[in-house]
């Protein structure tokens, strides 16, 4: 006799979404079938608004009240998700089923310590409250947060967001789940960090039977973490099939398209811009008469624009949603046109000079050093990128040269805006934040949030006003509709347009862009980053460019500056740095990062990162250091030395000594 067949652990059948929108109903999702199998990961990928989170939701019964299923199933472990009562859900939710939200912000009350939060999770599967407290310590240590009964105390808007995400995904991971739900979880990670969480998931999962579905926009990610990827568009699968061989040969011309747009080794942005999308994803309101891609296909003809495909099965568990499936790999590359003729980076007085900076908190009876003599300048018309693990004091540097910070007496900070004075100095230097819903007015429309930048810093009216005002939206593929929407009612992505757009509206001359792509599809990315490209080759604005992805960092940065605990331990060109020698941090995040196809050569760092509170004597990074050397690491600190062009290492270890990158190019090309 046969054992009975076990349930997917999620089967999503024929299901529709639709929200209700200044009085229409817009459809968001259609038609959608998927199954995860138990212990299976399945990635769900595509554009800003084409319905992923929406899909995370229905499958949470989390829908806002503006949405409402329009028909079919979802199945949780062989369950009727929307048959269950109030009582069924919230104990399925309790025992079976777990989320991690794209804004990590949102998922916590701000009023809560996170620790508390942290041990209700044991707690309501049936721990003591003393163990459910050393429970929650030890999972904020398993996610690599450093001095986690200090971090217990503290409240969600006291923790950097990068803390914040290994908050949600220790309150997810907490509890053995039978599918857990990761919308976008790594965004805010390092790549160190990144891969370690992605260790402990995949740990998670084939230790406990765990299923996981994996909603991302890093295609590196999803390469590695998932077995099956499915790809939507405007609401519809219009792909489906193995990891590899999906990324090795697609078959529907818009995963083509989003694989094209990733930044590719050896591509310099002065000469060439990266491969877009051209045109906008479909509003809900778009009533389907053909192929719903057809606008912004290369291989479109007249069936495509009258006759919607179907999603067909190709064998070996592939399917596509595309008449010409066959033809995808042939899709004519759309780069855009070559960049202005860039301007190397100015040898006259720098645009920014920075001179022995600091910067001491202070904590009850101890000070934090979350800076420390740190030096460097950005030429007019240069990109400087500014790397690092959480913590390491990025974002704190970038506080100070707003002015949102005092930086420590004796540090020397120069602006050549500020010999103007006036308000032309305070116009000069724009920030584009990591969190864009903090940044935006949540009460006004998108439209008035640029024409009041456009006002105050660019003094426009008129004509003109308009004018610029549709240029600046579309500069960052935001469609003209979205100008009447309010920031709520947008996507992660959407909304970091919207702030990418503003910071952008009075003309600066450095812009310090803090993870500016991070919440971005490939596409948008893609589309974004030619921005910055055009805007610096015609306009010479120079960046300060914070990001934990490696890969952009060393597609626009002409130079990069690698911090650890507040001290700068390699700055130099980025071919330099990148290709090496390199100091042991940066080989370190180097081999975190994996390739586009998912391969990782992981350097792996000994201990847990130390507190800021209480550094380690000598060379900072020592007690991590794969290649620590004796003694001298741990009693003396390196100075930052001149290893030749301009690259400085803050290392004990020779130039021969040192790492060297070790690039697989099939993969990475």
């Amino acid at each position: 006799m046969s054992a009975p067949a076990v349930p997917d652990a999620l089967r999503i059948e024929n299901l529709d979404v639709m929200y209700r929108v200044r009085g229409q109903e817009r459809s968001v999702l259609r038609n959608l079938n998927l199954r995860i199998g138990a212990g299976e990961t399945y990635g769900l990928v595509g554009e800003s608004g084409c319905g992923k989170s929406t899909a995370a939701l229905a499958v949470m019964r989390y829908l806002p009240r503006n949405g409402r299923i329009g028909g079919g199933h979802v199945l949780i472990d062989g369950e009727d998700l929307y048959g269950l009562s109030q009582t069924g859900l919230r104990q399925l939710r309790q025992t079976r089923l777990s989320m991690v939200y794209q804004d990590p912000g949102r998922a916590l009350n701000p009023a809560i310590t996170v620790g508390a939060q942290l041990a209700e999770v044991f707690t309501v599967a049936g721990a003591y409250s003393a163990d459910a407290d050393k429970r929650a310590v030890a999972m904020l240590r398993h996610v690599r947060i450093t001095d986690p009964e200090r971090v217990m105390g503290r409240y969600p808007h006291q923790l950097s967001g990068g803390m914040l995400q290994r908050t949600v995904i220790a309150m997810a991971l907490a509890v053995d789940r039978k599918l857990i739900i990761l919308d976008e979880p790594t965004t805010g990670l390092d790549a160190t960090v990144e891969a370690e969480v992605l260790d402990l998931i995949d740990t998670l999962r084939r230790e406990h039977g765990t299923a996981i579905l994996f909603i991302g926009h890093n295609l590196a990610v999803i390469a590695r973490m998932c077995e099956r990827v499915g790809v939507l568009y405007g609401g519809l699968l219009v792909e489906e099939a193995p990891t590899r061989e999906l990324f090795a040969a697609p078959r529907h011309p818009y995963t083509v398209g989003l694989l094209r747009c990733l930044p590719r080794l050896g591509l310099d942005r002065k000469l060439r811009r990266l491969d877009t999308i051209p045109g906008f994803p479909p509003s809900g309101a778009v009533e389907l008469q053909g192929c719903i891609f057809a606008n912004r296909c290369g291989l479109v003809r007249d069936r495509c624009r009258t006759e919607p495909p179907a999603l067909s099965a190709l064998g070996g568990g592939r399917s596509s949603r595309c008449f010409f499936h066959e033809e995808a790999g042939d899709l004519p590359r759309v780069t855009p046109p070559d960049p202005v003729e860039h301007v190397p980076p100015g040898e006259e007085h720098p645009l920014l000079v920075v001179e022995s900076l600091g910067k001491t908190f202070g904590s009850g009876s101890h000070s934090v050093h979350a800076l420390r003599d740190i030096s460097f300048t950005i030429a007019r018309g240069e990109t400087v990128g500014l790397v690092g693990e959480s913590g390491s004091g990025k974002s704190t540097l970038a506080r100070i040269l707003l002015g949102l910070e005092r930086a420590d007496p004796g540090s020397r900070i120069a602006f050549e805006a500020n010999r103007r004075g006036g308000t032309q100095a305070r116009h000069a230097i724009q920030m584009v934040f990591q969190n864009p819903d903090s940044a935006l007015n949540r009460s006004h429309r998108v439209g008035r949030i640029l024409r009041r930048a456009l006002v105050r810093l660019g003094g426009l009216r008129g004509e003109i006003l308009r004018g610029r005002l549709l240029a600046l939206s579309r500069g960052v593929q935001l469609a003209d509709s979205y100008l009447q929407a309010k920031p709520r009612q947008l996507s992660g992505g959407l909304k970091q347009r919207v702030a990418i757009a503003r910071a952008f509206a009075g003309a600066p001359q450095l812009v310090v862009c803090d993870e500016p792509t991070s919440a971005l599809d490939v596409s948008v990315q893609a589309a974004i980053l030619n921005l910055l490209g055009d805007l610096q080759a015609a306009e010479r604005v120079s960046y300060l460019f914070i990001s934990h992805d490696l890969s952009v960092i060393r597609y626009v940065a002409d130079r990069i500056a690698v911090l650890y605990l507040g001290r700068l331990l390699e700055i130099g060109p980025a071919e330099s740095v990148f290709q090496g020698p390199h100091h042991p941090y940066t080989e370190a995040l180097l081999s975190a990062t994996p390739a586009p196809d998912g391969t990782l050569r992981r350097v792996k760092l000994s201990g847990a990162p130390p507190s800021a509170m209480s550094p380690p004597k000598g060379c900072v990074f020592h007690t991590r250091c794969p290649r620590h050397i004796g003694p001298i690491c741990d009693t003396e600190e390196p100075a930052l030395s001149e290893r030749g062009g301009g690259h400085g290492i803050r290392c004990h270890l020779g130039s021969d000594d040192l790492g060297r990158a070790q690039v697989d190019q099939s993969s990475a090309a």
